[in-house]
């Protein structure tokens, strides 16, 4: 044995893991991963039990998944690409776009992976403010596209800030940016999505030959613990991240799930619809209460509740409400189960002390 350590890139060795939302208690509502409160839709179980050949590999290509997708977004199957986890995809996409010394582009704040997957895979990040509101500011991502620039990535609805990128904002976008740089569309909240001007963005893709869109079964689809998630984008695109991705890496279990969910549109509707309602009436809550909460259109609001993060998040810890802090900028708060929105809206309205000002603007402590 030799005391000389193993080498880490220098990089890696100070990149902070992906935190992932806290647990909660069995008497608290764990609001910090935007998760789905309802269970799996009709049939997503039983078809998940009957796969119980656990000694043999599943699908390595999860065709059967990528048939159905393409049919119901009118593309080819090589045109579909089926992965753990949309962002998963968003690793393979920058492994097979980026080199060392490439750049990614992206705003920020918003999904606080793509940091990890910019540096893993040896490129550069270039983070671009959001708007005031919360928003992207594509003009200034558009400002920010260089020759090193690989990709760009869009996030709508914005997690955490819940904003959209309308249609004409990213058409206007997308004129400004090289058609040899990758622009990726992340629509992992797309369901949610009840604004008739924002952006969708499998109407484009053969618009726009450097687009992929982004898309997954965790949320609307609840099927968080199966990690499905889907790009659609062009072919040799896709055949590229194929190369990139780890073989056999979505379980039979989860395509199988895949498979029911995208059976049982109604209900899917029904549930979203139900999510959405309670996220705007959360919403209207707390800007009665005083708060100043950007446009929400994911399942989650956002709190900006700036350096007092911590301590409101650890107020609504105690009002047995756990949260996803982002110190020192804000909060995120999943939409849960019904019962917890009377808890939640008094909790914020404690932390304001019923001001009516935009934003609380003394210490809450």
């Amino acid at each position: 044995m030799t005391d000389q350590p193993v080498h880490i890139r220098p990089e890696i060795a100070v990149l902070p893991a992906y935190k992932q939302g806290r647990q909660a208690a069995p008497d608290a509502y764990k609001l910090s991963s935007n998760e789905n409160p309802f269970p799996p839709l009709p049939g997503v179980v039983e078809a998940v039990q009957a796969h119980t050949a656990y000694n043999r590999y599943p699908d390595a290509s999860a065709l059967a998944v990528r048939a159905v997708l393409a049919e119901r977004f009118g593309t080819t199957v090589d045109e579909v690409h089926v992965a753990p986890g949309s962002v998963a995809i968003l690793h393979e996409l920058a492994k097979a776009t980026c080199a060392p010394g490439d750049e990614v582009v992206y705003a920020w704040r918003s999904f606080e992976a793509y940091p990890g997957v910019v540096t893993v895979a040896g490129a550069t990040s270039v983070q671009v403010p959001n708007r005031a509101d919360g928003g992207h500011d594509l003009d200034a991502m558009a400002d920010a596209v260089g020759e090193r620039t690989r990709m760009v990535i869009v996030c709508s609805p914005n997690n955490p800030t819940g904003a959209v990128v309308t249609g004409a904002e990213f058409a206007a976008f997308m004129a400004r940016v090289p058609a040899t740089v990758l622009v990726v569309l992340d629509e992992a909240y797309a369901e949610f999505v009840t604004d008739p001007d924002a952006v969708r963005g499998p109407a484009l893709l053969e618009r726009y030959p450097n687009l992929v869109v982004l898309r997954t079964f965790s949320k609307a689809y609840g099927l968080a613990g199966l990690r499905v998630g889907y790009a659609l984008g062009p072919a040799y695109v896709l055949d590229a991240v194929r190369a990139c991705a780890i073989p056999l890496s979505v379980t039979a279990q989860g395509q199988a799930a895949a498979l029911a969910s995208l059976e049982h549109e109604a209900e899917l509707l029904d549930r979203v619809a139900q999510l959405a309602e309670r996220r705007d009436r959360i919403r209207a809550g707390l800007l009665e209460q005083g708060w100043s909460v950007p446009e929400a259109q994911g399942n989650f609001v956002w709190l900006p509740t700036g350096e007092d993060t911590a301590v409101a998040a650890e107020a609504f810890e105690r009002a047995g409400i756990i949260v996803r802090a982002f110190a020192p900028e804000g909060i995120r708060i999943s939409i849960g189960e019904h019962e917890a929105v009377d808890m939640l809206l008094e909790t914020a309205r404690s932390l304001v002390g019923g001001r009516t000002s935009a934003a609380p603007t003394v210490p809450l402590r």
